[in-house]
């Protein structure tokens, strides 16, 4: 579960601590499900959404698990290089309230 203080922000996600079932992320997955990648320390990353068929968002936390960066609206088929490291990574496929740069959030 993914909150906001007491606001919840995803009741069911992946997680994702190995490298094969970061690189898989959300490729190929029919129902729209949301994913927390967690990195040993915070790194640059790369992302591409091929074979994801549907627009994400993408969520970048440092190691406090502060909103360091927001990439709305990930189409299929692109590629994202965030500005920011970050420790963990959430893809988000369904609808969410709003988050802003610096909220904390849990999981």
């Amino acid at each position: 579960m993914i909150k906001r203080g007491k606001q919840i922000i995803s009741d069911n996600e992946l997680i994702c601590k190995s490298m094969w079932s970061q690189a898989r992320g959300l490729m190929l997955r029919r129902r729209k499900q949301n994913l927390i990648m967690v990195f040993p320390k915070e790194r640059k990353v790369s992302l591409h959404n091929f074979f994801v068929l549907y627009p994400i968002d993408v969520i970048l936390l440092n190691k406090n698990k502060e909103v360091m960066e927001i990439k709305e609206n990930f189409r299929p088929f692109t590629f994202f290089t965030p500005k920011n490291k970050c420790q963990y990574l959430i893809e988000l496929a369904k609808k969410y309230p709003p988050i802003k740069l610096k909220d904390k959030l849990e999981f």
